[in-house]
């Protein structure tokens, strides 16, 4: 949007436009959805003033009012699914990880919470008849998880009939049975997927921020941002504030935060996921102790949330604990070298 629409909206002036565009405010319906605190802290104007901005934005992107639910209805239908390529886990889901929403994977090290997300990074941009949404990866890098060679690994893991129409899609030529052509494949999806390493929980708020922006960017573009990877969400939250003297101040940045993807979910119609670290509970006598950090800001936050649990071998189990739409229920998986497969 150039500055010119921007001052159109009451008390939006020359300056306040370009404060407005440089934050990241580039359309009515960012403004729309902005809280009055933080556009004024942004621009640098009083909180009436504000309130009215955000108020024009919002009768200006016509949205902020009630619908009908068959409307809704309507809407729901424009969010993608995404698939795992793992038709009892899918089954589980109901059909897959859900654009504008924010999936929690949670579970102990090792379980295989960073094999989730490199594994969606890769079935991300897949073509949509093959369980994919066609689109690029954002991945935030907390713990130094990342790594490309596992991206190369399920690249040439994925069946071959995905992988000639992955192909056909990106209109490549040559044979998977090639390998140069699966060099420039593998190639191909990592240019895909745009990596940021976070180096603490400030540093990682910014880098949603960052995420936002590029997912505006990319979004009338051939390949638009479809996933955001964060992995893991609570670690550097977890380590920088010790102590229920701190819990508080944790609490509302790691809230804002959720929100700040949220936001990106909603925007650009991107599924948001994240992983989640956990920690004993010492009162549980019965059952599984293990739960996960964040306490009910992330609960509340989390439209789904996925407990994995090691069991034999490379045998996973995968425990949808909640959602709106479906039934708790249980899958199994495997971790392999070729990526996350049926059992």
């Amino acid at each position: 949007m150039a500055d010119d629409e921007l001052e159109t909206l009451p008390g939006v002036g020359p300056a306040t436009a370009d404060k407005l565009i440089d934050a990241g405010y580039e359309s009515y319906q960012s403004i729309a959805v902005a809280s009055p605190g933080e556009l004024s802290n942004t621009a640098d104007i009083g909180s009436s003033t504000a309130s009215d901005i955000i108020n024009a934005a919002r009768d200006a992107a016509d949205i902020g009012g009630f619908e009908t639910g068959e409307t809704i209805l309507e809407r729901r239908e424009t969010i993608g699914k995404l698939s795992w390529q793992i038709d009892e886990v899918d089954e589980l889901l109901g059909g897959g990880i859900e654009t504008q929403s924010i999936t929690e994977v949670y579970g102990e090290f090792g379980a295989g919470k960073s094999q989730v997300t490199h594994q969606m990074a890769v079935n991300v941009q897949l073509p949509p008849e093959q369980g994919g949404l066609r689109g690029s990866c954002i991945f935030i890098d907390t713990e130094d998880t990342f790594r490309p060679e596992r991206i190369d690994d399920m690249v040439r893991g994925l069946d071959d009939e995905i992988l000639e129409a992955t192909l056909e899609d990106r209109g490549m030529e040559g044979s998977i049975d090639d390998e140069e052509t699966m060099e420039a494949l593998v190639g191909d999806f990592l240019d895909r997927i745009h990596v940021a390493k976070a180096f603490n929980s400030n540093h990682q708020i910014l880098l949603a921020e960052k995420a936002k922006e590029l997912a505006g960017e990319h979004e009338d573009s051939e390949w638009p941002v479809r996933m955001v990877c964060v992995d893991s969400l609570t670690a550097h939250f977890r380590a920088e504030y010790v102590g229920r003297g701190e819990l508080a101040e944790r609490q509302q940045k790691l809230n804002k935060h959720l929100h700040d993807l949220m936001r990106i979910g909603d925007l650009y119609n991107t599924s948001i996921l994240v992983t989640n670290q956990v920690a004993a509970n010492p009162d549980s006598y019965f059952g599984d102790p293990t739960q996960p950090i964040g306490g009910n800001i992330l609960g509340h936050t989390s439209t789904f949330r996925i407990y994995l649990r090691k069991s034999k071998a490379d045998k996973r189990i995968v425990r949808l604990v909640d959602a709106p739409n479906l039934a708790d229920g249980e899958g199994v998986m495997r971790v392999k070298g070729a990526g996350l497969k049926p059992e």
